[in-house]
Parts: structure tokens; C-alpha cells; sequence
């Protein structure tokens, strides 16, 4: 990676009109969190299919909250890295318009973004999949969780599900709708720690091209689109370090 191609990035970063970005999990990776679909990912030592399966879940909630608890109940304690705080920063300059990520974690929202597009739900609620209404916070039930125990509803003791969206449900239907908006009005999309293997997310840049629009792609692993980007990066860290330099001359 040369100098003068991520000041070729900033430059495109700077003239686009509506610029969005799209993350997956590799952009967490720096906070210590790991993937679910890399070579050390998670999918290779624990059945990610059943814990967050809707089915396995109604059955039995306890293997969800046994087999996550060690990677979304301790978000607290990661850092948002350099990509989560130059994305924040690209916001609050008003380059970056709209941040639709395929992420869990909430370190978008600690690294300073606000317009956050959760396209696969977020453990910021739990709710009882019973009684209307019954809503738990994500710091309580992380309490809760650490303790030992399960945040379960007050009305009728069943356990409280967190508004992620497991395999068998579907995505939250005005997350979507504003991501596909988003995508389709974009000029430029940044294309950042994703594999683009999981739909629908992965359509968002299909949205951008058809449209007119760009991408950027910055993934240490291929993608299906790596041929119809204008720019691709293997290295998410080095390449927002460069940009963090460029914001900070600018």
C-alpha cells in the first residue's frame, strides 16, 4: 500500500456527495473482538448455528447466554479501535452520511457514530417475547448475565431474548429499509471488514453500483466484488491509521 493511494481515498472520501459505509466483523477484530467467519473465527470452535438460532433459543435460552456471554456481555470492557473513531470522526465533519453495519457490538456508538444503521439487530434491548412491552436495557442485562443468572421477564418469568437478529427471524424491517435507501443514494460506499457472504447486507453495495455509485473495499480476505471496486486495501488498521493522518492535516 502506497502514501498516495489512501491520500487518493481521502480525496474521494472528501468530493463524494453521500458517502456511506458498510462494516462486518473484521472491523472489530482490532477491539478484540473476534469474527465469526475467519480463519481464526468463531464459527470454527462453537456452534454459532444453534446458539443463535430462534429455535434453539425458544427451547433453551440458557445456551445462548452460556455460549455468547463471553463475547457480547463483556463489550463494555473493548476499546473502539482506530476504524470506529475515524468513522465517528468522518461523521462529525459531515463526510460520512449514514453507517450501516452488520455489527453487534456497539462500538460504532463508542467510537463517536450516530447515525448507525443496526441491519442485524443489537443487544441494547432485551424483550419478552411474551408480554408486549417488557423491555430490559442492555446494561442491566449484562448484570444480570454476569451474575450468573438469566434477565428473564417480570410479568411471566419467561427468559428475555435481546434484539439480535437470530437465524430465523428476520431483520428489522426499518433498519432494512433504511439501509437499502442509504445504499441506493450513496455516491461512494466504503466497504470495511466484510467477507459481503451474508444477504441481505451484502446486496447494499450491489444498491450503490446500480445506482451509479462507488465502492471501496478494505478486507483481508476476497470478496464478490473485489473486481468492480475503484480502490481495495487488504489491511482495515494500516489503512485508517493513513486516513486518521489525512483528517488530522486537514
Amino acid at each position: 500500500m502506497k502514501t498516495q493511494d489512501i491520500g487518493a481515498l481521502f480525496t474521494l472520501i472528501k468530493e463524494a456527495k453521500h458517502l456511506v459505509a458498510l462494516t462486518g466483523a473484521g472491523v472489530s477484530t482490532l477491539s478484540g473482538i473476534r469474527d465469526f467467519r475467519g480463519k481464526n473465527g468463531l464459527y470454527n470452535e462453537m456452534d454459532a448455528q444453534k446458539i443463535f438460532d430462534i429455535e434453539y433459543f425458544i427451547q433453551d435460552p440458557s445456551l445462548y447466554y452460556d455460549r455468547a456471554g463471553s463475547f457480547i456481555y463483556n463489550i463494555d470492557e473493548k476499546e473502539a479501535s482506530i476504524v470506529h473513531t475515524v468513522l465517528g470522526d468522518l461523521e462529525k465533519r459531515g463526510f460520512l452520511k449514514a453507517l450501516i453495519t452488520q455489527n453487534i457490538d456497539l462500538l460504532h456508538q463508542k467510537g463517536g457514530s450516530k447515525n448507525v444503521i443496526e441491519i442485524h439487530g443489537s443487544p441494547r434491548i432485551h424483550y419478552c417475547m411474551r408480554c408486549a412491552g417488557v423491555r430490559m436495557d442492555f446494561k442491566e442485562a449484562t448484570s444480570i448475565v454476569r451474575s450468573g443468572e438469566l434477565p428473564k421477564c417480570p410479568k411471566c418469568s419467561r427468559v428475555l431474548k435481546p434484539a439480535i437478529t437470530f437465524f430465523g427471524e428476520s431483520l428489522p424491517a426499518d433498519a432494512l429499509r433504511e439501509a437499502v435507501t442509504e445504499s441506493q443514494k450513496a455516491d461512494l460506499m466504503l466497504v470495511l471488514g466484510t467477507s459481503l457472504t451474508v444477504h441481505p447486507a451484502a446486496s447494499m453495495p450491489d444498491y450503490t453500483l446500480r445506482s451509479g455509485g462507488r465502492i471501496v473495499i478494505v478486507n483481508n480476505m476476497p470478496t464478490p466484488l473485489d473486481g468492480q471496486a475503484v480502490m481495495r486495501f487488504d489491511d482495515l488498521g494500516l489503512v485508517f491509521e493513513e486516513l486518521k493522518h489525512c483528517l488530522d492535516a486537514s
